[in-house]
């Protein structure tokens, strides 16, 4: 018998729940109570957010984390911090302004003067142009010169006709005296660029940021907030401390700070630099280094690619090894761990602007993979089109393609990560955002992988807190928070269910960062739709993971505790060369490849691959196919697992394995279509459903086929369920399923009373309703937030005392009673409940209280960007005689 399973159904399965708790100074009793209510609500730790605190460090600071770890001891909860005194982090509770100066932010930045020659003794005057301003006074000469380093100096030859850069570069740094360039310019038309280092330029957001580029810097952060948490609590590090979460940092250097376009190219931007950086360009680029640079910023063909190539797998590069794994060492050095998450939205995870450049260096230093949803980043329905979220025009086929499938396939392909993925979810959608919603969410993480979630967020500011809401209790004002425990009992019980075991998945798709870096580039998140949509699974690996990782073995690629049957490269114009002859390789071994439109063209460094491109494009593991065709030649050549007997694009799939139990997740992600179709797993043993809401296991219809298992999966909107299967199910009893007879709608007269959260459970008539309706309507009680009870009888003159109660539409969490007795809880679709040994003949007595959220009376900025939905029942209401099978 499986502990874990036993685990969950017996209701000991372990917590995965880490919401923040967000401190502003409160009161101690305040405090205590906060996370009592986090206890109530089923979660088993917090994540302590210092930015709203006015005292971060400070004696108020540690005054009220002695509480919280005191009460997190007496709950046995565990406690993360947030590490730093406000987003992003990087900040360092402000000690890097008081740091030397070789430890501050330090940018690459560019300008440029256009001359005709041919002209003799001729000067230029650099220090003045690289002051800011157009009305510099001759008294700032001195600042401007202690502000900026000049780097390099480089002519570059015009076309006379169409101005455009040609190959003709001359380096001229040299020429530079006292601030002034002396240079004899030679005939045609010249454009001279001044490349120098910044001390400023990048995001007003980080202004006295650390340089996540240079270890020393980065030390501030630790010896500023690491070092004191463990001064003071390091007989709680591994115990009831269980580690330190980093919130977005990243290198911030575009002062358009949520530009997710923002990269080499893009004009007027500084760049991420380092005093390492010099040197590490003249090993990529040659000695003559500094007559590329300006490429960083214009376009000159293939050089310009892989000038930004070298730039960026240097930056991405020492970030990693100087910010995340840095504190990662320190942490587990500790006994604690590290997560968190950057910025991954639009792409720009592959990225600089607010980005890290790489989405996996960026985080392999962490002991958990980390994203997160906020502001409206995914909304069920929009997953083809780009849409209108709290902070500009999203791409949806990225956030809900590529996002979750980004950290899930980090957790699964580092060692240290343990399968662990952690999301930070609900944060910043605004009271519209009710359970219904998190619960579509929370499965769209779930049936990708993800089992740790950080709900955004617990706030211990007095109702109501315009930060950022949905607050999760808001003082007692929310009045869903009752219900909140249920959908955190879901959560944990299938984490519990995927976690410490295998991910099984049929192909692996290389992540596109370094072919973008190099030129044309397809996002990894195209061929992952195609495949996610045909039920094909995948993982997303980055190129280093192939280098230095992955070996292949029976034709398999295996990373890590990953095994895939066939490696997928989306479209790049180049690859690094290494990668190029690592697929020679592992093609010779016997993996089969997938080029999607075509093989790359060139090596990113621009290094001879001729051979080894030839090589591939003869090489009979070596398949290319379109986009639209690659799930349907992948099925052809058998590299599947889930048969489904009809095209499904809403069907989500995910399997983990244990030992003798295998875990079948499915979700319907279409937000108002049911999904009807047979699957076939090829399995053996006997199939059981889980409905991990009510924790039972449920007896399924299962058609054996040609030694395969085929199910009829039935979902609606919203709904998920899990197939297990395996050794480990032998001495269960799962509960019969049933098979709708009858219907009989209820009619009749409905009295409607109201209870807002405060005054819950004590309600206030309202009426009455022959006819169910829309009660947040202009004639009925649009600004009413809170609770609707439906109280009506009837006759039943069945003979059975089991029923199946459909509630039709319902907005937005229900809960039933029938002759006095609870029936059960609905938080999302579909609105029905399984009834037994309540019902009587006779009169009956059916109360249904429905719960929106407090959007109809808070009507907050973020929640302008949702569709308002209804409030109370809708309907129809019935009642199926069902009868029971075996």
């Amino acid at each position: 018998m499986s502990n874990r399973l036993k685990e969950v159904l017996e209701g000991q399965e372990h917590n995965y729940i880490l919401p923040f708790l967000w401190q502003h100074g409160e009161e101690e009793h305040v405090i205590r109570e906060e996370i009592a209510r986090v206890h109530e609500a089923g979660i088993g730790a917090v994540c302590v957010e210092a930015r709203p605190h006015p005292d971060f460090l400070g004696p108020q600071w540690w005054k009220d984390m002695d509480v919280i770890m005191d009460e997190a001891r007496k709950l046995n909860m565990k406690v993360w911090i947030l590490d730093d005194d406000h987003f992003p982090t990087g900040h360092a509770a402000g000690r890097v302004k008081e740091a030397p100066e070789e430890l501050h932010r330090k940018f690459l930045g560019e300008r440029l003067i256009d001359t005709i020659g041919p002209a003799k003794g001729s000067s230029f005057l650099l220090d003045t142009l690289l002051m800011s301003g157009l009305r510099p006074t001759f008294s700032e000469l001195n600042y401007a010169s202690g502000k900026n380093k000049l780097i390099s100096v480089v002519a570059v030859r015009r076309h006379p006709t169409n101005g455009t850069l040609t190959n003709d570069c001359i380096d001229i740094t040299d020429l530079v005296q006292d601030g002034i360039l002396y240079w004899d310019i030679p005939d045609g038309y010249w454009r001279v660029f001044i490349v120098s280092e910044n001390k400023d330029g990048g995001s007003q957001l980080q202004e006295d940021y650390l340089n996540p580029l240079v270890r020393d810097s980065v030390r501030i952060l630790l010896d500023t907030v690491y070092e004191a948490v463990y001064e003071r609590y390091k007989d709680d590090f591994g115990k009831t401390l269980a580690g330190f979460f980093s919130d977005e940092p990243g290198f911030y250097n575009d002062k358009m700070t949520f530009d997710f376009q923002s990269k080499p190219g893009k004009q007027g931007v500084v760049l991420p630099w380092s005093s390492e950086m010099p040197a590490l360009l003249e090993q990529a680029l040659g000695e003559d280094y500094r007559k590329h640079l300006h490429l960083l910023w214009h376009e000159s063909g293939e050089q310009s690619n892989r000038v930004r190539y070298a730039y960026m797998n240097i930056v991405s590069t020492l970030y990693a090894e100087n910010f995340c794994n840095q504190i990662g060492e320190w942490c587990r050095a500790r006994g604690v761990a590290y997560i968190g998450h950057v910025l991954e939205d639009n792409n720009v995870h592959a990225r600089l602007g607010p980005g890290t450049g790489h989405f996996f260096r960026s985080l392999w230093g962490q002991d958990m993979s980390g994203i997160d949803v906020v502001l409206w980043q995914i909304v069920p329905g929009f997953d083809e089109l780009t849409f209108r979220s709290a902070t500009g025009i999203a791409d949806g086929e990225f956030f809900h393609y590529g996002l979750a499938k980004l950290g899930v396939s980090l957790g699964h392909i580092d060692p240290k990560k343990q399968g662990r993925t952690m999301c930070e979810v609900y944060g910043a959608y605004g009271w519209a955002e009710g359970l219904k919603l998190m619960k579509w969410i929370t499965d769209h993480m779930l049936v990708r992988g993800v089992n740790y979630f950080v709900p955004h967020a617990f706030t211990q500011k007095a109702f109501p807190d315009p930060d950022c809401p949905p607050h999760l209790y808001a003082n007692g004002k929310n009045p869903q928070f009752r219900y909140y425990k249920y959908l955190n009992q879901y959560m944990n019980r299938i984490s519990r269910l995927i976690s410490d075991g295998r991910h099984v998945a049929s192909a692996a798709v290389v992540y596109h960062a370094e072919a973008e870096w190099s030129g044309e580039a397809m996002y990894f998140q195209k061929p992952v739709k195609q495949l996610m949509q045909h039920q094909i699974d995948c993982d997303v690996i980055p190129v280093d993971a192939l280098l230095e990782m992955a070996s292949v073995k029976d034709g398999k690629l295996h990373v890590n505790l990953e095994d895939f049957e066939c490696l997928i490269v989306p479209y790049a114009e180049a690859l690094p060369g290494a990668m190029i002859r690592r697929l020679v390789q592992v093609a010779d071994q016997g993996l089969m490849i997938r080029f999607i439109d075509g093989l790359p063209l060139r090596s990113s460094e621009g290094s001879d691959v001729s051979d080894e491109l030839s090589r591939l494009a003869a090489h009979p593991k070596v398949k290319l196919t379109s986009l639209d065709r690659l799930a349907q030649d992948l099925i052809a050549d058998g590299h599947y697992e889930i048969k489904v007997d009809q095209y499904q694009p809403y069907l989500r799939n995910y399997h983990y394995k244990h030992e003798n139990l295998d875990v079948f997740m499915f979700f319907n992600e279409h937000p108002n279509q049911s999904i009807q179709t047979k699957i076939t797993l090829s399995v053996q043993d006997d199939v059981f459903a889980y409905d991990a809401f009510s924790n039972r296991l449920m007896d399924v219809n299962v058609i054996e086929e040609n030694g395969s298992k085929m199910v009829q999966l039935n979902l609606s909107p919203y709904e998920s369920i899990i197939l297990l299967n395996g050794a480990e199910l032998e001495g269960y009893t799962a509960s019969p399923r049933y098979a709708v007879s009858s219907e009989i709608e209820l009619q009749g007269e409905w009295t409607i009373s109201t209870a807002d959260a405060e005054h819950y459970p004590h309600f206030t008539e309202w009426g009455k309703l022959t006819a169910l309706t829309n009660m947040s309507g202009p004639d009925y009680l649009p600004r009413f937030s809170g609770t609707f009870r439906y109280e009506m009888e009837f006759e039943w003159r069945e003979s059975t005392n089991s029923v199946l109660l459909d509630l039709g539409e319902v907005y937005e969490t229900a809960e039933v009673w029938l002759n006095g007795e609870p029936a059960g809880v609905c938080i999302c679709p579909p609105y029905r409940l399984e009834i037994h040994g309540l019902i009587q003949q006779g009169n009956n007595k059916l109360v249904i209280e429905v719960t929106n959220t407090l959007v109809k009376d808070q009507r907050d900025y973020l929640s302008a960007f949702a569709q308002q939905e209804p409030s109370g029942l809708i309907g129809p209401v019935a009642l199926y005689n069902f009868l029971l099978h075996r």
